[in-house]
């Protein structure tokens, strides 16, 4: 069983509850008690640090999105909108002990040829990497911080 541990994130009152063997963790988006796994433990953070330090709105947050990558489903962590419906932000997210490899970087470039997304986050909680696309230039750039909400 997971136990959670202090990540390099603020933070926040984190309903959690134990069901037998498991703990479980409510998700405020999708308003249900989720398993907490390590993943799960950075997702959550992360949630809450999006929504109340870098002001992007709950209701254009999804969890969990589907997509189809060379004919096989796969599924993103993370994706936000804007107000017209474009995607403007993809996360990755992995457990607190796997570290950040090229691996990660890799996974979600290959998510990123469907979605087309201008900013990615990759991190394990403790470390933290963002990447703004600049496509009409066919380059990159890491960023020292993740920009807040811009509606």
């Amino acid at each position: 069983m997971f136990t959670p541990t202090p990540l390099n994130l603020p933070a926040y009152p984190a309903n959690i509850q134990r069901d037998g063997t498991k703990l479980l963790i409510f998700d405020e988006l999708r308003k249900k008690q989720l398993v907490l796994t390590p993943e799960e433990w950075v997702r959550q953070h992360w949630v809450n640090h999006l929504i109340h330090a870098k002001r992007y709105p709950r209701s254009l947050i999804k969890l969990e999105g589907g997509l189809t990558l060379h004919s096989m489903p796969r599924r993103s962590d993370l994706v936000v909108h804007d107000t017209r419906g474009n995607k403007i932000l993809l996360a990755e997210f992995k457990a607190p002990t796997v570290g950040i490899t090229q691996a990660a970087f890799e996974q979600i470039a290959r998510y990123n040829m469907v979605y087309r997304v201008p900013l990615l986050l990759v991190s394990n909680g403790l470390q933290h990497f963002y990447c703004r696309i600049h496509f009409d230039e066919n380059r990159f750039e890491f960023l020292a911080e993740l920009p807040d909400y811009q509606p």
